[in-house]
Protein backbone atom coordinates (compact mmCIF):
# COMPACT_ATOMS: atom_id res chain seq x y z
CA UNK A 1 0.00 0.00 0.00
CA UNK A 2 2.62 2.64 0.39
CA UNK A 3 3.88 1.92 -2.49
CA UNK A 4 1.19 3.27 -4.11
CA UNK A 5 1.49 6.84 -3.87
CA UNK A 6 5.14 6.52 -4.64
CA UNK A 7 4.03 5.02 -8.15
CA UNK A 8 1.63 7.61 -8.25
CA UNK A 9 3.69 10.11 -8.21
CA UNK A 10 6.45 9.01 -10.13
CA UNK A 11 3.93 8.30 -13.24
CA UNK A 12 2.72 11.90 -12.73
CA UNK A 13 6.57 12.99 -13.33
CA UNK A 14 7.45 10.79 -16.06
CA UNK A 15 4.29 12.09 -17.81
CA UNK A 16 5.36 15.46 -17.12
CA UNK A 17 8.61 14.77 -18.68
CA UNK A 18 7.11 12.77 -21.99
CA UNK A 19 4.68 15.92 -22.35
CA UNK A 20 7.06 18.24 -22.15
CA UNK A 21 9.10 16.97 -25.25
CA UNK A 22 6.44 17.48 -27.28
CA UNK A 23 7.06 20.83 -28.60
CA UNK A 24 10.62 19.79 -29.03
CA UNK A 25 10.01 16.52 -30.97
CA UNK A 26 7.26 18.43 -32.97
CA UNK A 27 9.22 21.35 -33.72
CA UNK A 28 10.93 19.80 -37.25
CA UNK A 29 7.94 18.66 -38.21
CA UNK A 30 5.28 21.33 -37.51
CA UNK A 31 5.61 23.98 -39.93
CA UNK A 32 4.98 21.52 -42.47
CA UNK A 33 1.80 19.12 -41.77
CA UNK A 34 -1.18 20.77 -40.87
CA UNK A 35 -1.98 20.44 -36.99
CA UNK A 36 -4.95 18.93 -37.15
CA UNK A 37 -3.64 16.02 -39.55
CA UNK A 38 -0.85 15.60 -37.55
CA UNK A 39 -3.02 15.17 -34.71
CA UNK A 40 -5.30 12.60 -35.64
CA UNK A 41 -2.31 10.74 -36.96
CA UNK A 42 -0.48 10.77 -33.76
CA UNK A 43 -3.08 9.52 -31.83
CA UNK A 44 -3.95 6.72 -34.49
CA UNK A 45 -0.57 5.99 -34.29
CA UNK A 46 -0.49 5.51 -30.05
CA UNK A 47 -3.34 3.56 -30.62
CA UNK A 48 -1.35 1.17 -32.94
CA UNK A 49 1.55 1.21 -30.53
CA UNK A 50 -0.26 0.18 -27.02
CA UNK A 51 -2.28 -2.65 -29.09
CA UNK A 52 0.59 -4.89 -27.91
CA UNK A 53 0.59 -4.57 -24.62
CA UNK A 54 -3.33 -3.77 -24.00
CA UNK A 55 -4.47 -6.69 -22.00
CA UNK A 56 -6.86 -8.79 -24.29
CA UNK A 57 -9.24 -9.54 -21.41
CA UNK A 58 -12.76 -9.19 -21.20
CA UNK A 59 -13.76 -6.17 -19.84
CA UNK A 60 -16.62 -6.00 -17.27
CA UNK A 61 -18.13 -2.45 -17.67
CA UNK A 62 -21.43 -0.65 -17.16
CA UNK A 63 -23.39 1.45 -19.48
CA UNK A 64 -22.06 4.34 -17.59
CA UNK A 65 -18.47 2.96 -17.93
CA UNK A 66 -18.74 2.93 -21.78
CA UNK A 67 -20.35 6.67 -21.77
CA UNK A 68 -17.60 7.58 -20.00
CA UNK A 69 -14.91 5.84 -22.08
CA UNK A 70 -16.83 7.64 -25.08
CA UNK A 71 -17.28 11.01 -23.29
CA UNK A 72 -12.99 11.12 -22.46
CA UNK A 73 -12.61 10.04 -26.40
CA UNK A 74 -14.23 12.93 -27.80
CA UNK A 75 -13.75 15.42 -25.05
CA UNK A 76 -10.10 14.71 -24.36
CA UNK A 77 -9.12 13.16 -27.69
CA UNK A 78 -11.12 14.99 -30.78
CA UNK A 79 -12.89 17.85 -29.38
CA UNK A 80 -10.22 19.57 -27.05
CA UNK A 81 -7.55 19.32 -29.70
CA UNK A 82 -9.56 20.29 -32.48
CA UNK A 83 -11.10 23.90 -30.56
CA UNK A 84 -7.53 24.41 -29.02
CA UNK A 85 -6.01 24.14 -32.65
CA UNK A 86 -9.27 26.51 -34.02
CA UNK A 87 -8.60 29.04 -31.32
CA UNK A 88 -4.65 29.23 -32.00
CA UNK A 89 -5.59 29.71 -35.79
CA UNK A 90 -7.63 32.90 -34.48
CA UNK A 91 -5.34 34.32 -31.50
CA UNK A 92 -2.04 35.46 -31.00
CA UNK A 93 0.21 32.61 -29.22
CA UNK A 94 1.08 34.69 -26.90
CA UNK A 95 -2.44 34.95 -25.38
CA UNK A 96 -3.12 31.86 -26.11
CA UNK A 97 0.00 30.22 -24.01
CA UNK A 98 -1.77 32.30 -20.79
CA UNK A 99 -5.29 31.33 -21.82
CA UNK A 100 -4.39 27.38 -21.81
CA UNK A 101 -3.24 27.65 -18.21
CA UNK A 102 -6.55 27.88 -17.27
CA UNK A 103 -6.63 23.94 -16.97
CA UNK A 104 -5.22 23.57 -14.23
CA UNK A 105 -8.03 25.52 -12.86
CA UNK A 106 -10.79 23.89 -14.44
CA UNK A 107 -9.55 20.71 -13.40
CA UNK A 108 -8.94 21.44 -10.06
CA UNK A 109 -12.37 23.18 -9.58
CA UNK A 110 -14.00 20.42 -11.61
CA UNK A 111 -12.40 17.81 -9.08
CA UNK A 112 -13.62 20.13 -6.09
CA UNK A 113 -17.21 20.51 -7.05
CA UNK A 114 -18.35 17.42 -8.63
CA UNK A 115 -15.83 14.79 -7.50
CA UNK A 116 -15.51 14.92 -3.99
CA UNK A 117 -11.46 15.91 -4.32
CA UNK A 118 -10.59 18.25 -1.31
CA UNK A 119 -7.79 20.65 -0.83
CA UNK A 120 -6.98 23.29 2.44
CA UNK A 121 -5.91 26.05 2.33
CA UNK A 122 -2.27 25.34 2.26
CA UNK A 123 -3.85 23.03 -0.99
CA UNK A 124 -5.15 26.44 -2.86
CA UNK A 125 -2.08 28.41 -1.92
CA UNK A 126 0.13 25.82 -3.58
CA UNK A 127 -2.16 25.79 -6.78
CA UNK A 128 -2.14 29.40 -7.31
CA UNK A 129 1.54 28.81 -6.69
CA UNK A 130 1.76 26.53 -9.67
CA UNK A 131 -0.37 28.56 -11.79
CA UNK A 132 1.60 32.19 -11.34
CA UNK A 133 4.71 29.64 -12.10
CA UNK A 134 3.31 28.13 -14.90
CA UNK A 135 2.09 31.99 -16.21
CA UNK A 136 5.31 33.14 -15.72
CA UNK A 137 6.93 30.25 -18.14
CA UNK A 138 4.42 30.68 -20.81
CA UNK A 139 4.68 35.08 -21.16
CA UNK A 140 7.82 35.92 -19.79
CA UNK A 141 5.77 37.98 -17.98
CA UNK A 142 4.77 40.03 -21.46
CA UNK A 143 1.01 40.07 -22.11
CA UNK A 144 -0.46 41.23 -25.04
CA UNK A 145 -2.50 44.03 -24.95
CA UNK A 146 -5.23 41.78 -26.24
CA UNK A 147 -6.13 39.45 -23.51
CA UNK A 148 -8.71 41.24 -21.94
CA UNK A 149 -10.51 41.75 -25.32
CA UNK A 150 -11.70 38.02 -26.06
CA UNK A 151 -12.24 37.29 -29.53
CA UNK A 152 -13.96 34.34 -30.52
CA UNK A 153 -10.37 32.40 -31.00
CA UNK A 154 -9.91 33.31 -27.06
CA UNK A 155 -13.27 31.06 -26.74
CA UNK A 156 -12.07 28.10 -28.38
CA UNK A 157 -8.87 28.14 -26.23
CA UNK A 158 -11.23 28.23 -23.05
CA UNK A 159 -13.47 25.82 -24.36
CA UNK A 160 -10.40 22.86 -25.30
CA UNK A 161 -9.07 24.05 -22.03
CA UNK A 162 -12.67 23.03 -19.97
CA UNK A 163 -13.10 20.04 -22.08
CA UNK A 164 -9.56 18.55 -21.58
CA UNK A 165 -9.91 19.28 -17.67
CA UNK A 166 -13.42 17.31 -17.94
CA UNK A 167 -11.36 14.90 -19.27
CA UNK A 168 -8.92 14.76 -16.81
CA UNK A 169 -11.52 14.10 -13.76
CA UNK A 170 -13.46 11.90 -15.64
CA UNK A 171 -10.31 9.98 -16.81
CA UNK A 172 -9.44 9.06 -13.04
CA UNK A 173 -12.88 6.71 -12.90
CA UNK A 174 -12.78 4.88 -16.44
CA UNK A 175 -8.75 4.15 -15.17
CA UNK A 176 -9.81 2.50 -11.93
CA UNK A 177 -12.55 -0.34 -14.41
CA UNK A 178 -9.98 -1.61 -17.48
CA UNK A 179 -5.99 -1.91 -17.86
CA UNK A 180 -4.65 1.14 -18.39
CA UNK A 181 -2.66 0.32 -21.56
CA UNK A 182 -5.81 -1.06 -23.23
CA UNK A 183 -7.54 2.40 -21.99
CA UNK A 184 -5.05 4.24 -24.18
CA UNK A 185 -5.42 2.10 -27.13
CA UNK A 186 -9.36 2.57 -27.35
CA UNK A 187 -9.05 6.67 -26.12
CA UNK A 188 -6.36 7.09 -28.70
CA UNK A 189 -8.00 5.03 -31.59
CA UNK A 190 -11.62 6.57 -30.64
CA UNK A 191 -10.22 9.90 -30.97
CA UNK A 192 -7.96 9.70 -33.62
CA UNK A 193 -10.62 8.36 -36.09
CA UNK A 194 -13.21 10.82 -35.18
CA UNK A 195 -10.02 13.83 -35.95
CA UNK A 196 -9.14 11.73 -38.94
CA UNK A 197 -12.99 12.06 -39.65
CA UNK A 198 -12.53 15.49 -39.54
CA UNK A 199 -9.81 16.33 -41.45
CA UNK A 200 -11.49 14.36 -44.23
CA UNK A 201 -14.51 16.29 -43.64
CA UNK A 202 -12.60 19.68 -44.19
CA UNK A 203 -10.48 18.24 -46.94
CA UNK A 204 -6.98 19.19 -45.41
CA UNK A 205 -4.39 18.28 -47.69
CA UNK A 206 -3.19 14.57 -46.63
CA UNK A 207 0.84 15.24 -47.27
CA UNK A 208 3.22 14.07 -45.10
CA UNK A 209 6.84 13.13 -46.59
CA UNK A 210 9.13 10.17 -45.21
CA UNK A 211 11.53 12.20 -43.34
CA UNK A 212 8.85 13.62 -41.33
CA UNK A 213 7.75 9.84 -40.38
CA UNK A 214 10.55 8.97 -37.75
CA UNK A 215 9.71 12.83 -35.61
CA UNK A 216 5.68 11.75 -36.12
CA UNK A 217 6.20 8.13 -34.68
CA UNK A 218 8.40 9.32 -32.09
CA UNK A 219 5.68 11.87 -31.23
CA UNK A 220 2.76 9.55 -31.11
CA UNK A 221 4.32 6.86 -29.19
CA UNK A 222 6.62 8.95 -26.41
CA UNK A 223 4.57 12.49 -26.21
CA UNK A 224 0.92 11.39 -26.80
CA UNK A 225 0.51 7.77 -25.71
CA UNK A 226 3.21 7.14 -23.31
CA UNK A 227 2.45 10.52 -21.24
CA UNK A 228 -1.57 9.59 -21.30
CA UNK A 229 -0.37 5.85 -20.20
CA UNK A 230 1.92 7.51 -16.86
CA UNK A 231 -0.89 10.12 -16.68
CA UNK A 232 -3.69 7.79 -16.36
CA UNK A 233 -1.66 5.48 -13.84
CA UNK A 234 -0.69 8.57 -11.71
CA UNK A 235 -5.08 9.16 -11.63
CA UNK A 236 -5.81 5.88 -10.17
CA UNK A 237 -2.91 6.16 -7.68
CA UNK A 238 -2.96 9.59 -6.41
CA UNK A 239 -6.30 11.65 -7.76
CA UNK A 240 -6.85 14.47 -9.92
CA UNK A 241 -5.33 17.43 -7.98
CA UNK A 242 -2.09 16.05 -7.03
CA UNK A 243 -1.71 14.25 -10.59
CA UNK A 244 -2.66 17.57 -12.37
CA UNK A 245 -0.22 19.74 -10.00
CA UNK A 246 2.66 17.42 -10.67
CA UNK A 247 1.88 17.16 -14.73
CA UNK A 248 1.83 21.10 -14.70
CA UNK A 249 5.78 20.76 -14.45
CA UNK A 250 5.62 19.86 -18.33
CA UNK A 251 5.98 23.41 -19.11
CA UNK A 252 9.18 23.10 -17.27
CA UNK A 253 10.80 20.06 -19.18
CA UNK A 254 9.54 21.44 -22.22
CA UNK A 255 11.65 24.45 -21.27
CA UNK A 256 14.78 22.07 -20.04
CA UNK A 257 14.40 19.99 -24.03
CA UNK A 258 14.00 23.79 -25.74
CA UNK A 259 17.31 24.82 -23.96
CA UNK A 260 19.41 21.57 -24.64
CA UNK A 261 17.54 20.68 -28.08
CA UNK A 262 16.98 23.37 -29.53
CA UNK A 263 19.42 25.82 -28.46
CA UNK A 264 16.28 28.07 -27.02
CA UNK A 265 17.60 30.91 -24.26
CA UNK A 266 16.20 30.52 -20.79
CA UNK A 267 15.31 33.69 -19.53
CA UNK A 268 15.85 35.02 -15.43
CA UNK A 269 11.65 35.15 -15.42
CA UNK A 270 11.66 31.29 -16.34
CA UNK A 271 14.35 29.94 -13.59
CA UNK A 272 12.05 32.20 -11.07
CA UNK A 273 9.19 30.17 -12.43
CA UNK A 274 10.48 27.30 -12.08
CA UNK A 275 11.42 27.83 -8.55
CA UNK A 276 7.82 29.30 -7.20
CA UNK A 277 6.35 25.71 -9.18
CA UNK A 278 8.23 23.29 -7.35
CA UNK A 279 7.59 25.19 -3.94
CA UNK A 280 4.03 24.97 -4.78
CA UNK A 281 4.02 21.62 -6.11
CA UNK A 282 6.42 20.18 -2.90
CA UNK A 283 3.99 22.40 -0.50
CA UNK A 284 0.40 20.35 -1.57
CA UNK A 285 2.54 16.86 -1.52
CA UNK A 286 3.72 17.26 1.94
CA UNK A 287 0.38 18.61 3.30
CA UNK A 288 -1.49 16.97 1.37
CA UNK A 289 -0.60 13.49 2.15
CA UNK A 290 -1.85 13.57 4.94
CA UNK A 291 -5.21 13.37 4.24
CA UNK A 292 -4.94 10.15 2.39
CA UNK A 293 -7.73 7.82 3.27
CA UNK A 294 -6.36 4.38 3.31
CA UNK A 295 -9.68 2.51 2.57
CA UNK A 296 -9.92 4.43 -0.25
CA UNK A 297 -10.90 2.26 -3.32
CA UNK A 298 -8.05 3.85 -5.30
CA UNK A 299 -5.05 2.03 -3.36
Amino acid sequence: MNKTPVIGYTSALLAAILFGAVPTIAKPVISNINVLLLSSIAYLIAALVFTPISRKVRMVLSKRDYIILVAVSVCGAAAAPYLYFLGLHQSSASDTSLLSNVEIMFTVLFGLLFFKERLRLVGFVSISLVFLGVVIITTDLKFSGSILQLNAGHFFVLGSMALWALDNNLSRIISTKMDTARLVQLKSAIGGSILLGTVLLLHVPLVISTSQIPYVILLSAVGFGGSLYFFLQSLKRIGTIRTIMIFSMASVFGLVFAAVFLHEQISPYQIIAIVIMLTGIYAINRKESIKENPESPMH
